[in-house]
């Protein structure tokens, strides 16, 4: 169940930063600089987020020094975070998951693949130091 909770948490401040943040960019940043800039512009204040939410998560839970209770956490983090991301975003956008991977430019796209990755790591590679 503690493993559950440090899942569900990392999940929620991670999204919550990022929908904090994409409001910002699409409401503030897009209409200046473009969608591709605007996207590689929020991408290391993410990965910022979630480096400090990765390593207070398993300190606050006290995560067990194992590969798969702590890739384990970022990999069911990063499920939740892609159906949040595939139903309330989508939804809010009144886009498709067609539209969606449509509409996504292939640099920004791709920062975006590797953040996903790196969210499910760091619970493993943020407490390694």
């Amino acid at each position: 169940m503690r493993i559950l909770k440090a899942e569900a948490l990392y999940f929620g401040i991670t999204f919550g930063a990022g929908f904090v943040l994409g409001t910002l960019r699409v409401l503030l940043i897009v209409p200046r600089f473009g969608t591709r800039t605007a996207e590689l512009l929020e991408s290391p204040i993410m990965l910022l987020v979630i480096i400090l939410a990765a390593r207070w998560i398993v300190r606050r839970f006290a995560l067990p020094a194992t590969v798969r209770a702590r890739f384990g956490t970022g990999c069911v983090a990063l499920a939740f975070l892609l159906a949040a991301e595939f139903t309330v975003v989508l939804a809010v956008r009144g886009i498709t998951l067609a539209q969606y991977f449509s509409s996504r430019d292939p640099v920004a796209g791709s920062v975006y693949i590797l953040m996903l990755l790196a969210f499910a790591a760091m619970p493993l590679i943020a407490a390694r130091r």
